[in-house]
């Protein structure tokens, strides 16, 4: 059986960035959104993972690029999210990413969709958790210099 993508990559070698995954199709990129380094010990907790999942997702379906977003979503190893976008500039995604991370921290009021009506787990969201991670992870963006957005070797 054909391993998937990114269980290729070297995880012992990964550190927070900002990662092309995978390109399907020729126009549809799946970016790594890489917070935490792997197997380093250093995982976000449910809460900080689901309020910030709640957060981006949002914001990045309401941004610019609202149309050609296809997906956002938490790794299950709990060191990053996967976006999915169609048809977009790599470098106009990631500015996009900076902004809806300083979007976050910026925010006033309560994590987007925090309510029994629109959330299966909603009790476990935290807007202080989201923005937490949004500022740690945004510090790595803006030191951020590898713009062909490769993996690590």
């Amino acid at each position: 059986m054909e391993k998937i993508k990114s269980f290729t990559i070297n995880h012992n070698v990964l550190t927070p960035g900002f990662y092309i995954s995978r390109v399907d199709d020729g126009d549809i990129i799946t970016y790594d959104l890489r917070t935490r380094k792997p197997n380093a010990g250093d995982y976000m907790d449910n809460a900080t993972m689901h309020s910030l999942e709640h957060m981006v997702a949002t914001l990045v379906r309401n941004s610019e690029i609202a149309d050609h977003v296809i997906y956002f979503g938490p790794m299950g190893c709990q060191t990053g999210f996967y976006l999915v976008v169609k048809a977009e500039e790599p470098k106009k995604v990631f500015e996009i990413t900076k902004q809806v991370l300083q979007q976050t921290i910026d925010h006033e009021g309560e994590v987007f969709g925090k309510s029994a009506i629109e959330c299966g787990h909603y009790e476990n969201l935290s807007i202080d958790a989201a923005k937490v991670e949004a500022k740690r992870y945004l510090e790595v963006l803006n030191a951020w210099t590898n713009m062909e957005f490769t993996y690590p070797e």
